[in-house]
């Protein structure tokens, strides 16, 4: 076994049905006096109800994807005013993100009650974006104090949401499989987590009040966000970042270049891939990351959900000129390639 350097952040869980009903002991366990309750205009409601009867000074209903720096202001202006001394963040990665902005410049304690499988809530990564970019980063002034999951919040996720979230969980796992300051507990972890998401999410697909599935898909991506908190990403999540300066939304875009990413890697990257396929049942590695997301129905292809062709050479460009650890060479011409893939589905 080669020498490794593992790093466990600091983090209190509290998981299973009905633990939301905890929050407001973990306000207490912090000493909130006056949160800052986020979220997207959509949970609003629910939002609310989860937190009635707590010390809410105010709620920002106005969280949309990507955290653009413009709204992220806005919401730090509103913590500023209201004298908030926590936020409380109800909602996927676009909630949980405007939490970290709000933290990154005010140091204020974040408590995240994920309801999807994004995996944000257990990273020190931030990301911000302005115009046709996206900034990102890791500082530990971010990471959320207090995790809540409760399966129970996720019953109401839509298929193809609960889908698109449960593939950018498994992309995490993928990417820590590989990483380049990877370990083995690690793998560990990112290999029952691509197991634990890829069974969950087609019975999800099937039956989305399954909340013994339900329970298995956010234990899956609690797993891969504690994956991709001590390791680097790569090429696949350099990849989605770079379009996520386009436009496009988030967790979709990471289930339709993943499979041509892992391609991209499969023959630097062999025991990843071997570990891949073992866990959700395949031959291939990318092969069957791709059939998995057809039998979920998924998006395929980048045309679909709004990546204009002729960004493809200025995406490509973007990705392979800014270096950065990969199991293979960056270069722009095989990415372009692979982009092309992406963008016309193609299976690999």
């Amino acid at each position: 076994m080669k020498s490794f350097v593992y790093t466990g952040l600091p983090m209190r869980v509290v998981f299973g049905a009905g633990s939301v009903k905890q929050l407001g002991a973990e306000l207490d366990r912090l000493g909130v006096k006056r949160a800052l309750l986020l979220c997207t205009p959509g949970r609003a409601e629910s939002a609310r109800a989860v937190a009635k009867g707590l010390p809410i000074a105010g709620v920002f209903d106005r969280v949309v994807m990507h955290t653009p720096l413009a709204l992220a202001e806005e919401a730090r202006k509103v913590a500023t005013e209201l004298k908030a001394d926590c936020c409380i963040a109800i909602g996927g990665g676009s909630t949980i993100g405007f939490g970290k902005a709000i933290a990154l410049t005010s140091g204020m304690p974040v408590i995240a009650v994920p309801t999807t499988y994004s995996g944000s809530e257990m990273t020190t990564i931030w990301g911000i974006s302005k115009e046709n970019s996206k900034q990102t980063g890791r500082d530990p002034k971010v990471l959320p104090k207090a995790v809540i999951y409760d399966p129970e919040l996720t019953l109401d996720l839509p298929a193809n949401i609960s889908a698109a979230s449960g593939m950018n969980a498994i992309a995490h796992c993928v990417e820590a499989l590989y990483a380049h300051d990877g370990n083995p507990i690690v793998s560990l972890m990112a290999e029952e987590g691509i197991r634990a998401l890829s069974a969950a999410l087609p019975k999800i697909i099937i039956e989305g009040m399954d909340l013994s599935a339900r329970t298995d898909a956010l234990y899956g991506s609690w797993l891969a966000g504690c994956t991709i908190s001590t390791t680097s990403v790569a090429l696949h999540h350099k990849l989605c970042h770079v379009l996520g300066g386009f436009g496009l939304p988030h967790a979709e875009t990471h289930s339709i270049v993943l499979p041509h990413a892992m391609q991209y890697n499969r023959d630097a990257a062999d025991e990843a891939m071997k570990r891949v396929a073992r866990a959700i049942e395949a031959v291939d590695a990318p092969r069957g990351m791709y059939e998995l997301e057809q039998r979920l129905g998924l998006p395929m292809k980048l045309a679909d959900i709004g990546l204009k062709k002729d960004d493809l050479e200025r995406a490509a460009r973007i990705a392979s000129d800014a270096p950065y650890p990969n199991p293979r060479k960056v270069e722009y011409a095989p990415v372009l390639e692979l982009l092309q893939h992406a963008y016309e589905g193609r299976r690999p």
